[in-house]
């Protein structure tokens, strides 16, 4: 049964007041998307010098962007010898009974710790994010506690995940949140693990000995010559989200856009923020590792 009610949400700034009945099991959660963000920030992936920056301190869903946490926390687990790229992992009921984007798993199907990262990525898949969740943290809430604690390592001071996976909450559970400075940080630890871009930046890839075929969320990877990654993120309360980085004459600059209401937006907001990068990178002044730029408005 879907319906709408409104009211005053604490907690998230003064984002929005009304809040969306997201289905019987889901619970009400304020609807944050807005024309042409709630807020977007632009580093320098090498030393995280701010080149842009429009309410990144703002908070707002991430959806499917949070999936760049379990991206990063399994690359580590792999680099610890704690599990193997090539490591069986037998899917749960649970994983398997995970909604919205998904690689449609079986409880029992076994796929390997690679298939699963770049359905991750690729697909944007909770299910496999579920599963991952399970193999690398031993249980979806020893995951999220290993989530959390790397953010707090990280910095992100005003980022709290809930999920594996960034889905809407259920009933009695609360949302991922997060800004996009945060993860601004979050994205320049994941380009810093080596093996990393080969998820990010696939376009298409298959599973189940070429039975099924995943395309890439990011259009960017197409449309933005350089773009390599990262990750797209939707769901309606949240609008839609984008980690985005791009490599051009020895350059990496990464962009972070969150909560647009259109996906044509986001993209294009992106793509005008990747080259402001580029271009203030060639133009900076450095304070220490803070770049003094100058002031711009709101990028309309």
């Amino acid at each position: 049964m879907w319906g709408a009610s409104f009211l005053r949400v604490a907690g998230l700034g003064a984002a929005l007041a009304v809040c969306i009945w997201v289905g019987v099991a889901q619970a009400r959660i304020s609807i944050m998307a807005r024309d042409p963000y709630v807020g977007a920030i632009v580093v320098d992936a090498e030393t995280g010098a701010v080149l842009f920056e429009d309410g990144a301190d703002r908070k707002t869903y991430p959806a499917s962007v949070v999936k760049l946490m379990g991206l990063l926390l399994t690359l580590d687990a792999v680099d610890r010898r704690d599990i193997a790229f090539d490591d069986p992992v037998r899917i749960t009921a649970e994983a398997a009974r995970t909604g919205g984007s998904q690689i449609y798993l079986a409880e029992n199907e076994v796929l390997t710790v690679d298939d699963l990262l770049f359905a991750l990525m690729i697909q944007s898949a909770n299910d496999a994010a579920a599963a991952l969740a399970v193999h690398v943290g031993g249980s979806r809430d020893g995951f999220v506690e290993k989530m959390n604690s790397k953010a707090r390592e990280l910095g992100m001071t005003a980022t709290r995940f809930q999920s594996p996976h960034g889905l809407p909450p259920s009933a009695g559970q609360e949302p991922d949140v997060t800004t996009p400075r945060d993860i601004a940080r979050l994205a320049r630890a994941v380009l810093s693990r080596p093996g990393a871009l080969r998820y990010t930046s696939a376009k298409i890839h298959s599973l189940r000995a070429g039975r099924f075929v995943m395309r890439s969320h990011n259009t960017l990877l197409e449309s933005f010559p350089g773009c390599d990654g990262l990750k797209t993120g939707y769901f309606h309360a949240a609008g839609f989200s984008i980690a985005a980085t791009a490599s051009r004459g020895g350059k990496r600059v990464i962009a972070i856009v969150l909560g647009s209401e259109s996906s044509r937006t986001r993209d294009r907001k992106a793509k005008e923020l990747l080259d402001l990068g580029f271009k203030l990178t060639s133009e900076q002044t450095r304070y220490g590792d803070t770049a003094i730029v100058p002031v711009f408005a709101r990028a309309d």
